[in-house]
């Protein structure tokens, strides 16, 4: 097809041009051809036509701009090669981003995203984003109508998807080039197989090559390394709608890449812009126990031994094939001994430790299950060969048992999960027995190193008695969160316990530390108390919490503050270093923020003067990753009750940190909603259901979220009317404004020069979404990280809660109503 000819596109041509005559863009007016390179705002990455390796065919890739080793992450013509250098990619008449080439007097067309018909009087635009997603959309509505992340090739960068979206109607996956200098789809498929219980797998053809195995919660479980410590943040998505992995750096200026190769090799790389190299991290072939099956049905594969075979026998099983066996080779795997008798009285379950479960595509999985309710539910079954606990879905926990054979299964070295072996009665004596005999042997030894420290441990022990003694009444720390509130404090002091890993700080350290606690030293103070920076003599800065006498946040607050927050860890929650207890003094020792709370931020024309937009957003995509922390994958599920701008606090990097779990409760694992009596929080930022019925629940703190991203992007306070609008709060106005097509005017004048239209769009259209009145109808924080990650399109909010206005707007507020912006301490039910 010519596109050069006829006056219609000639007309076009005058029509869009300087439209979008910015470098990241492709429209009908501006293509690039070979020899042109596209560049990200950010010039993270770039687009543009490339040969790999000693190929000369042209293809048009998009790769890492800022490195100079050329990683290519996504390959557009991958099986449709240019022969030549006289390709161009380009928007056409019917919306569609296209790659055409010209072949002596004709254009010939090579690839095409084959996109939805445009509406009348709309073209399309096609912009490579700073997150390497090339998105195509329309002008003017913004609708997405395809993106390359939607179809990636062999590699996944940060906040790529892999898995399947039901509503939408896509599959992710990636697939190997056929060799490095051939891009067309090779051998090798890394999908997720939603079978059973979902696990990621590496397919040669259509056989499994190697399995990194379910999500347990923190990780992917075939694969120990993956969860990169500080470096990363990977989320989960399991339900009836979407089954998905995706990561994010917490850094964005740290790349990294996972790649399934042409020989069938999955690796993570990162890039060290010290040492100006990429780095392997983790790979699918580093021993031969990561070949999927390779100790075949019943088979444990362990570390490799220069003097024995990786792969032994579950216990009650035996090698199928002896002579293979012996020969290092078990394809055939193991089978029952003979003789054994399962399904019949005194069998029981031997525990392997460590290891990697097996297959889990063909499992039956039980959710709110406990482990010991596992085991008989395995036993009723005379076909269950094996069960184990799980991570089901976010936030929940559950059972998994196998029937069949047992597929992959291997040892690993401090990680893995514990696996229940069913054996008949014979073969569970043997292992009592081993185990006895073992445990015997180990005591012996022991007993001969310890009766050698045990006159030197004496005398230790008795010179640090009598100094603990005088220590021993201040040493009590308040862990049970649910003593009744009838009892005094000394009755609750006299049933506290030692926490075993919260340091006690001695009161005459922290008069020390804060100089008398003096009125220099404080931080700040509220009707909790007062806070102050202290250092300790190793030059430590901390905060000392100094909790009033008179404060609303008691004993009972105090005990469910150190029971919380010490078991908690993450990068955006405040860090608790000790607590200290003196007399009537009860005191809490967190790490030192320099630069205060959100709120001396958003809420002051001066500070905040000094923030663009990108700090703005990096503190929200914080807040929401320490939320999800919260919810889904800590130890505990855990409802903050009163997140709000005061409660947030920042690092020297301006790293946003929860804080104040004062008013914070636990959630059983499957639990979903619960109900108090006694209603705990702040004004404005409190959910409807929570404020009238005392329901609290994830959704209803992502309401308080919401309420926290709208104060951000407008600079004000939820609870305090602006001029000109119908009504006396934030979410109010900015709904009204959302109705009339000005929801921009919202936006704090002093972002006004930085910031992108298109993000801050759509971080109020998330608010929205967070402040609706229906707590079913709000996202959960995993959906919003990915809304907040991704340009994907967005429903449409409903109305939000509390967006009642005043009937006359012409009189006078202030007089007629008064707000009181303080933390509500306990509102009891009558």
């Amino acid at each position: 097809m010519n596109f050069a000819s006829g006056i219609p596109y000639i007309l076009l041509q005058f029509l869009f041009l300087g439209l979008c005559s910015c470098l990241d863009t492709i429209s009908i007016s501006q293509s690039i051809r070979d020899g042109d390179v596209l560049v990200s705002n950010g010039e993270t990455f770039a687009l543009g036509f490339f040969s790999p390796g000693r190929s000369n065919y042209r293809y048009v890739g998009i790769w890492y701009h800022k490195i100079p080793e050329q990683m290519v992450v996504w390959v557009a013509n991958r099986n449709n090669p240019i022969n030549g250098t006289s390709g161009f990619l380009s928007v056409d008449t019917q919306g569609n981003l296209v790659l055409l080439f010209d072949n002596n007097d004709q254009t010939v067309p090579v690839w095409s995203t084959n996109s939805s018909s445009l509406p009348t009087n709309e073209y399309s635009v096609a912009q490579l984003l700073d997150s390497g997603n090339l998105v195509l959309f329309q002008n003017e509505s913004k609708k997405i109508l395809w993106q390359s992340f939607d179809y990636p090739t062999n590699t996944m960068i940060s906040n790529m998807k892999l898995g399947f979206d039901g509503r939408a109607g896509l599959n992710w996956f990636l697939t190997s080039w056929n060799s490095e200098d051939d891009p067309r789809i090779g051998n090798y498929t890394l999908r997720i197989n939603p079978a059973g219980l979902p696990q990621l797998i590496l397919y040669k053809g259509q056989v499994p090559w190697w399995r990194a195995g379910h999500w347990n919660g923190i990780r992917l479980s075939g694969v120990p390394g993956s969860s990169m410590d500080s470096r990363d943040d990977s989320i989960f998505v399991y339900n009836d709608n979407e089954i998905s992995i995706m990561w994010s750096m917490y850094n964005i200026s740290i790349f990294s890449a996972i790649v399934v190769d042409e020989s069938g090799v999955v690796q993570r790389y990162i890039w060290y812009q010290q040492e100006r190299g990429w780095k392997q991290f983790t790979s699918s072939s580093a021993e031969p126990c990561d070949q999927y099956g390779y100790c075949g049905a019943f088979g444990l594969c362990g570390p490799n031994n220069t003097t024995q075979f990786e792969c032994t026998c579950f216990p009650g099983f035996e090698p199928k094939s002896p002579s293979e066996w012996n020969s290092r080779d078990a394809t055939h795997g193991c089978a029952r001994k003979p003789g054994s008798l399962i399904c019949s009285k005194g069998e029981g379950f031997v525990k392997l430790e460590n290891v990697k479960a097996p297959d889990t595509s063909k499992v039956v999985v039980i959710s709110g299950l406990s482990l010991e309710a596992c085991k008989k539910e395995c036993l009723r079954s005379c076909n269950c060969m094996a069960y184990a606990s799980a991570n089901i879905s976010a936030g929940g926990s559950g059972c998994i048992t196998w029937q069949g054979n047992l597929m992959d299964t291997r040892i690993f070295s401090g990680a893995g999960q514990d696996l229940y072996i069913r054996v008949d009665e014979r073969e569970l004596a043997q292992y009592a027995k081993k185990s006895k005999g073992f445990l015997a042997t180990k005591t012996f030894r022991a007993i001969m190193v310890v009766n050698g420290v045990l006159i030197l441990f004496s005398i230790g022990f008795f010179v640090c008695w009598f100094a603990e003694r005088k220590r021993q009444g201040q040493r009590k720390l308040f862990l049970d969160a649910n003593i009744t509130s009838e009892k005094s404090p000394k009755e609750k002091l006299e049933e506290s316990r030692t926490h075993p890993d919260l340091p006690f700080f001695d009161i005459r350290t922290l008069s020390s530390a804060t100089d008398n606690f003096s009125a220099t030293n404080m931080l700040g103070q509220g009707g909790f108390g007062s806070v102050y920076k202290g250092q300790l003599v190793n030059g430590q800065e901390i905060a000392v919490k100094r909790l009033s006498k008179h404060s609303g946040q008691g004993m009972h607050e105090f005990m469910n503050e150190v029971t919380v927050i010490a078991k908690l860890q993450h990068r955006n929650l405040v860090r608790l270093l000790g607590c200290c207890i003196h007399k009537e003094e009860k005191m809490l020792i967190y790490e030192y923020l320099p630069n205060k709370s959100l709120d001396h931020f958003i809420f002051d024309v001066t500070r905040r003067a000094h923030l663009d937009w990108s700090k703005p957003f990096e503190i929200v995509c914080g807040i929401a990753r320490g939320m999800l922390y919260l919810h889904q994958d800590s130890r505990l599920k855990i409802i903050h009750r009163d997140l709000k701008a005061s409660n947030v606090l920042l690092d020297a990097s301006m790293n946003p940190k929860i804080s104040d779990f004062g008013m914070a409760k636990m959630f059983g694992e499957d639990q979903i909603q619960a109900n108090t009596k006694r209603v705990v929080g702040t004004y404005g930022y409190m959910s409807p259901e929570y404020a009238m019925l005392g329901l609290y629940s994830t959704k209803s703190e992502v309401f308080s979220f919401g309420v926290l991203l709208l104060e951000i992007i407008s600079g004000r306070k939820n609870i305090g009317c602006v001029n000109g609008s119908h009504f006396p709060n934030l979410i109010g106005h900015v709904w009204e404004l959302w109705n009339d097509g000005r929801v921009l005017d919202i936006v704090d004048p002093a972002l006004c020069q930085a910031f992108s239209t298109d993000e801050v769009s759509r971080c109020i259209h998330i608010g929205l979404l967070c402040v609706q009145e229906a707590a079913t109808q709000r996202p959960t924080m995993s959906d919003v990280i990915f809304m907040l990650a991704n340009e994907t399109p967005l429903p449409p909010p409903n109305t939000p809660a509390f967006t009642f206005h005043y009937a006359d707007s012409s009189k006078s507020i202030s007089g007629a109503v008064s707000w009181n912006r303080v933390s509500i301490t306990a509102l009891e039910a009558r």
